[in-house]
Order: structure tokens, then C-alpha cells, then sequence
């Protein structure tokens, strides 16, 4: 169905997607004065400015030809404008040359060239860029002595600079001084940039009420500042509070949503396989003539399919690309490659990989990451270690997820010596390891059995935020189960009280199933029990874990009881429990009367694959 609606693109919006063979403008249909309007329209169209050519301070070219001018500049007396400075400052910048044109700015006011807010305003944006608020804020004193009054445009710049920097409390304290003392009426983008901060840090309620403040001090709302707080809902996983937020903005407040609502809708969707209305929402941009979807849409719902393995779709997403001429970006084509390597394609991953050279692209580190997972995943660690090193000579940088990726697939073939190179080679080229790391190595070194080598490093650790991780203790306590330490995970589970940690159900499964595998039934039930009354129920792997404890020591007491309660919590057996019982009855062990009962757990898909 989405494909469907994605291809009604084409059929009823394709004049809008595709150049037409002959421009209809030039035929000779026209007349004299409808082809000369054309042309106008034409050079207005393309014109940066849209009311008037550029002047020659504003055509710099590259940063040598802005040197060149800037030097002309300050050798003519009377010296030039203010103007002509601020225009010449305004193409550096844009050309991303933050820092020389800082050096220009500060070149000026050694000269005595005439400074205005706006000149003022690009220096500190420049500071901005750079990571550098406080010299922003340096340059905004500055004004002061000048005896020029800061506008709203600077101020807002500062906001900018702060949130960029992570600094949001300052950002919000400077927020609220603007309006307190009465420095400057905060206007949307103002508003637009403390919300773009707090939804940064998953502060949505507060972005709301400022929504609302907004709306209350006569500031106009707009699409941009719903649309950052609705993205910001959909990552977090609340699409029905997105939902809410958008319909009062198109209900309520009669604006109008654009590709960009849309966009981040169907990307919250997508993230929660909620398809069907994935779908209703490419239906309505579909029936409204203004919006279609963008690069960023289809990209999105490539690498959804993709991580649903539903890479047959994604395909059929990039054709649809291709039709309405738009051309896959590198990001596209890394979904697909992940698609590929996550269903272990991985010869149709590899010939995708090389042909991006073909196509105009240039492979970067995420590209390598899902091939490196991908070789790793498939056991193939000689081909994950050429492409790893290949990174390096294609003059990128392997970044933490490229280590951690190695060294878990190194860990999967028993080449622990060599994970331990890679960690030590890792931490020498200025990598800090992080908790994903430290998880990996936990883990490679318990299925391979280096029970000391295990112990060891988490002692060395000792009580940093790394141990401070219920995931760690998980990693630990199973590992130590499998390796017959029963008594050390029982510690450390126990230990877990004292740390101040609440075990989470996997946490409480993987002990469960330590237990059972020692033939503790007894401990393994009460441990179960005890999960409903500290507030973290079992999940089906918990029934389906004691289940096959059960089942293992013939203990065939509580069968029934356990499947009645994971029928009334709505469960299903997993493969090898539902064996396990198939072989009992057929033994006589359990009763033939739990059939239909049994027959109930029985999930769908496996069901399907039985018929």
C-alpha cells in the first residue's frame, strides 16, 4: 500500500517531478511581450537575492578573490561603505570560512573601517559556527563601546551559539533576561531556538509551554516551531502527543504543515512498524497539490524497510526516487547496503558497495560500519579486517562504532588476543572507549569463557559509571551462569541492591535461566514470583525459560499453571519450549488434556510455517 501511494506521486504529480521535453514558455505561440515577461520571471526566479543583482561584494568567488577585494577596500579613501564591508564579510561566511572572516572583521576595526549590528552580528555567528559562544559574547560588549545597539537578529545568533554548545540553561537564563529587563522582544526565531535547545534534551513539555507563551505574547506561530517539537516527540517515541500537537496546529491554529511535518510523522511511524498509517499520511500528501515528498522522506522509508529486512520495498523506494528525479544520496545508498548486511546478503551488499564510485559518490565511515557489521555478523572476519583497514587508506577515519563492530566480531570467532590489540591500538589513536565497548568486551570475553580476565576488568573499573550499568551486571550474570559460576552470579545479582540498581526483566531472566541451569527450581520459582511484586512482571522469554527448566528436570508440577498464566498475559511458546512439550506428550509426560491450551500459545507465524 505505501508503494502504491508513492507511485500516485508519479501518476498524478509527475508534470511537477519531471522536465518537461520543451519549454513552453519559448514556443512561438507566444508573443513578443509574453517571451520577454518569461525572461524576467526566468532571471528573478534564479536572482540570490530576488529584487536586485548582486553587487561585486557579494559575487567573491573564493577565499583569495575575498582577500584581494578586502585589500582594495581598505587602500580607497574615503574607504568604503559599511555596506560594501558588511556584504563582503556576509560571502566569506557563507562560504563557511568562519575564521578568516573573523580575521577580516577584526582587520576592520583595526583600520577604523565603519561597524554596524549587522557586520557585528555576522562576526559573532561566525564565533558561533566555530564552537566559540563566549568570544560571541566578547564581540557583543563590544557593541556596547561602540555605542551600537544589539538587535534581536544578534541576540538570537547568541541563543544559537549556546544551544549549539549545549548550553542550554545559559541559553534559557539569557532567554528570560531579554524579556525581564526589556532588551528585545524575542520573535519566532528567537522562540524557534530555545525550543530547537529544550527538545534537544528531551525537555517537550517545556517546549510546549513555550509554544504557548509564545502565542500569548502576540509572537505569530509558525510551522517551523511546531515542526521542531513534533520531530522532537516522534524520536522519542510519542507519536500520539505528535499527533495531537500537529492536529491543533492545522485545526486550531490554521496552519498549514509542510514536507518537513510530514516527514518526521512518518519517521516516527516508521520507527514503530505502525505501516498502515505510514501510508494514510503518503494518502494526504499525496491529495495535497503543495507537498510531495522529499529526499529526506524517501530516504527514511528506505531504511525503515530496511531494518524490517523488507529490502525488496526499499528497492521499490528508490525507483519511485529515480522516477520523480530524485537521485539517491550516499545516506540512501547506506540504508540499502545495512538492508543487505542485516539479511546476510551480503555479495548483493558488496557489488552495491563498489558501485558507488560509478555513481558520483563517495563511500564514508557509515557506509564501511554496515559492511563491517555485516562481514562480522556472517562470521567472515578476514573480509571485515581488509575493508576495516581499507577505511585508513581511503583517507577516513575509523570512528567508535567501527572499533566496537570489529571487536565483537572478532570476540564471535574466539580471536580474543587480537580484540585485545585492537582495544589497545583504539585507545592509542585517542578513541575513549564508551559503555557500548566496554559491553562488547564484557560479553566477547564470558562466551569465551575468560572468567578471570572478565572478573578482572570489571574490578579494575571498580564503581565508575561503567559499573553503574544494569546492562553490565546482565552481561556478568549471564556469563557467569554459562560458565558454571553460579555462585558469582548470585552475588553479583545480589549485589545489585546495594549499587542502588533495580534489576530489569532481562536481569531477572538471565538469572532465572542461571538457576534452572544448576536444577534450582525451587530458587528459580521464587525468584520468578518475586519479579510481579517488585514492579518488573516476566516477559515471554521469562515463561519460556522456566517453562523449559521445568520441562528439562522432569518437573511437570507447574506446566499447566505457567502455560494458563502466560495464555492470560497474552504470551506465546517460542520454538524450543513448544518441542520440548511436543516431546513430552508424545512420551506420556504431559497431560494429552492441555492440547488446546498449548495450541493457543502457538504463534501465528508458526503456525503458517507448520501449514
Amino acid at each position: 500500500m505505501i508503494i502504491s501511494h508513492l507511485r500516485a506521486f508519479i501518476k498524478f504529480k509527475g508534470d511537477s517531478f519531471l522536465p518537461p521535453l520543451q519549454n513552453p514558455l519559448s514556443s512561438s505561440r507566444f508573443s513578443p511581450h509574453a517571451t520577454l515577461l518569461a525572461s524576467l520571471l526566468h532571471s528573478i526566479s534564479f536572482s540570490n537575492n530576488g529584487d536586485r543583482p548582486q553587487s561585486r561584494y557579494q559575487k567573491v568567488t573564493s577565499l583569495d578573490h575575498a582577500f584581494n577585494l578586502f585589500d582594495e577596500m581598505t587602500q580607497r579613501r574615503p574607504l568604503p561603505s559599511v555596506v560594501k564591508f558588511t556584504q563582503l564579510l556576509n560571502g566569506v561566511a557563507k562560504m563557511k570560512h568562519f575564521s578568516s572572516c573573523l580575521d577580516l572583521f577584526k582587520q576592520m576595526c583595526v583600520i577604523g573601517a565603519p561597524v554596524n549590528e549587522y557586520c557585528i552580528s555576522i562576526a559573532i555567528k561566525c564565533c558561533c559556527q566555530m564552537s566559540r559562544t563566549n568570544d560571541g559574547f566578547t564581540l557583543l560588549a563590544s557593541c556596547f563601546r561602540r555605542a551600537v545597539v544589539p538587535n534581536i537578529v544578534i541576540f538570537n545568533t547568541l541563543l544559537d551559539g549556546l544551544v549549539i554548545e549545549n548550553r542550554i540553561a545559559e541559553a534559557e537564563r539569557l532567554f528570560k533576561k531579554l524579556i525581564k529587563q526589556k532588551i528585545c522582544e524575542p520573535n519566532v526565531v528567537t522562540y524557534s531556538t530555545i525550543i530547537k535547545g529544550l527538545c534537544k534534551f528531551g525537555n517537550n513539555d517545556i517546549a510546549i509551554g513555550l509554544l504557548r507563551l509564545m502565542d500569548e505574547r502576540g509572537c505569530k506561530l509558525n510551522v517551523v516551531a511546531y515542526n521542531i517539537i513534533i520531530d522532537s516527540l516522534c524520536k522519542d517515541k510519542m507519536i500520539e502527543d505528535a499527533f495531537k500537537l500537529f492536529n491543533e496546529m492545522v485545526f486550531a491554529k490554521g496552519i498549514q504543515p509542510d514536507v518537513i511535518t510530514y516527514t518526521s510523522l512518518i519517521h516516527g511511524l516508521c520507527n514503530l512498524c505502525r505501516w498502515n498509517e505510514v501510508s494514510k499520511l503518503l494518502k494526504e500528501m499525496e491529495e495535497d497539490v503543495r507537498i510531495s515528498p522529499s529526499l529526506r522522506t524517501f530516504s527514511i522509508l528506505v531504511d525503515a524497510f530496511c531494518k524490517e529486512g523488507r529490502v525488496d520495498e526499499a528497492e521499490a523506494v528508490i525507483d519511485i526516487m529515480v522516477e520523480r528525479g530524485e537521485v539517491p544520496d550516499i545516506v540512501t545508498h547506506n540504508s540499502l547496503i545495512d538492508g543487505y548486511c542485516l539479511r546476510g546478503e551480503m555479495t548483493k551488499a558488496r557489488l552495491l558497495f563498489d558501485s558507488l564510485t560509478s555513481k558520483g559518490l563517495v563511500p564514508n565511515v557509515v557506509t564501511y560500519n554496515s559492511l563491517l557489521n555485516g562481514y562480522c555478523k556472517s562470521l567472515k572476519i578476514e573480509e571485515a579486517m581488509h575493508l576495516f583497514h581499507e577505511i585508513t587508506r581511503k583517507g577516513l577515519k575509523p570512528d567508535i562504532v567501527s572499533h566496537n563492530t570489529m571487536l565483537q566480531g572478532l570476540f564471535r570467532v574466539g580471536r580474543c588476543g587480537e580484540a585485545r590489540k585492537l582495544f589497545d591500538e583504539m585507545q592509542s589513536q585517542g578513541l575513549t572507549p564508551n559503555e557500548c565497548t566496554y559491553r562488547i568486551i564484557l560479553d566477547g570475553l564470558c562466551n569465551n569463557h575468560q572468567v578471570e580476565d572478565v572478573l578482572s576488568l570489571f574490578h579494575l573499573v571498580g564503581d565508575s559509571k561503567l559499573n553503574s550499568d544494569i546492562q553490565v551486571y546482565t552481561i556478568l550474570i549471564d556469563g557467569m551462569s554459562k560458565c558454571g559460576k553460579l555462585d558469582i552470579a548470585r552475588d553479583l545479582f545480589q549485589d545489585l541492591t546495594l549499587k542502588g540498581l533495580q534489576p530489569d526483566v532481562r536481569t531477572y531472566t538471565v538469572m532465572v535461566s542461571g538457576l534452572c541451569g544448576e536444577g534450582l527450581l525451587k530458587e528459580a520459582k521464587h525468584l520468578f514470583r518475586k519479579m510481579d511484586e517488585s514492579g518488573c512482571p516476566p516477559d515471554g522469554v521469562t515463561y519460556n525459560v522456566l517453562l523449559q527448566g521445568y520441562l528439562k528436570k522432569q518437573n511437570y508440577d507447574d506446566v499447566e499453571m505457567l502455560l494458563q498464566e502466560m495464555d492470560g498475559r497474552r504470551y506465546s511458546l517460542d520454538a524450543s519450549t513448544l518441542s520440548m512439550l511436543i516431546d513430552e506428550m508424545a512420551a506420556g509426560s504431559v497431560d494429552r488434556s492441555m492440547l488446546k491450551l498449548i495450541g493457543k500459545l502457538v504463534p501465528k507465524e508458526m503456525m503458517d510455517t507448520t501449514v
